[in-house]
């Protein structure tokens, strides 16, 4: 639902110029910048999460992304991480040295590897889960449970709209 105008002046996140008397208040946000906040927040408290065993928000989805996909080549998996080919490289040369994934010879092509997610690095994302889960309950606390299967169902069209594919 969105908010009126006078509903916004106790938004915490307006600046002190927005709750100005005066100030313009028929401006909306864009869905795309409340979007790019959301991301933001949510990398930062996934940062604060995982860096207790020493990873990254980044590091952490890939390992995700193994987990319901094993065996995807190194492009593949850069895909569906939200990085680069070259970024997802460095980062599966150091998840292979700390032993969270494992590579295996692709029998499609003898110069591309399959990586998997190794025994440890699933025990490391099964460490993380509850921790995880809480951050994503803490952004959803102010939903009821039909709210939050909306919102999935929307930004999953969303995903559809802009990229032409389904979530993975």
């Amino acid at each position: 639902m969105f908010k009126k105008p006078d509903d916004l002046a106790n938004n915490e996140c307006m600046s002190a110029r927005d709750r100005m008397p005066g100030a313009l208040t028929n401006v909306d946000v864009t869905m795309l910048y409340l979007i790019k906040q959301v991301e933001l927040a949510v990398r930062h408290r996934l940062d604060e999460v995982v860096s207790e065993v020493g990873l990254t928000a980044l590091q952490y989805t890939a390992l995700t992304v193994l987990e319901r996909h094993p065996g995807m080549t190194s492009a593949e998996l850069a895909r569906n991480s939200f990085v680069r080919a070259q970024t997802m490289a460095q980062m599966t040369t150091f998840l292979e040295i700390r032993g969270l994934v494992r590579k295996e010879a692709d029998p499609r092509s003898k110069r591309q590897f399959l990586i998997f997610l190794s025994d440890e690095g699933q025990n490391v994302v099964n460490s993380l889960r509850a921790a995880v889960a809480e951050v994503e309950q803490a952004m959803l606390a102010d939903f009821g449970e039909q709210e939050v299967a909306q919102f999935r169902s929307m930004l999953r069209r969303c995903r559809v709209g802009l990229s032409g594919s389904h979530a993975h």
